[in-house]
């Protein structure tokens, strides 16, 4: 998606960056969902751990596979990015009438809301048609 726009020299929205964030998810997990579960984030993974869902022994791998995973794809987004836009690319910073205790709250519901989508949209035990978990 990123290489089929034009860099412009605006931020991008919020609506863009969510597109293709979900855009990319989506197909991560319909691609690799029936190898390893779709694990894409260690938030994912330690919950899947502590809900005894996966070994200690997978867990670790997977927090490794997945922190090599995110350095090599920086490292990649780094080299193909303009010199003009690395400076701030991708960096999550908090809005300025925001405080480090509200940020980390929002990301703990947000990945709590996560992991629970996550839960729900692969159990087995379910049967009512779930849909699809690569869109939940």
């Amino acid at each position: 998606l990123g290489s089929a726009l034009k860099w412009s020299s605006e931020p991008a929205s919020i609506l863009q960056i969510s597109l293709a964030v979900g855009l990319a998810v989506g197909t991560l997990v319909q691609c690799f969902g029936h190898i390893s579960g779709a694990h894409l984030n260690p938030a994912v993974t330690v919950a899947f751990l502590v809900g005894s869902q996966i070994s200690i022994l997978r867990t670790v791998f997977y927090v490794i596979a997945q922190s090599a995973g995110a350095i090599t794809g920086a490292a990649i987004l780094y080299g193909v990015a303009p010199p003009h836009v690395r400076g701030d690319l991708a960096i999550n910073t908090l809005n300025l009438n925001s405080t480090p205790g509200q940020g980390v709250a929002v990301e703990l519901i947000l990945t709590f809301q996560l992991v629970l989508c996550i839960f729900a949209s692969t159990d087995r035990r379910r049967n009512d048609g779930v849909g699809s978990p690569s869109l939940s």
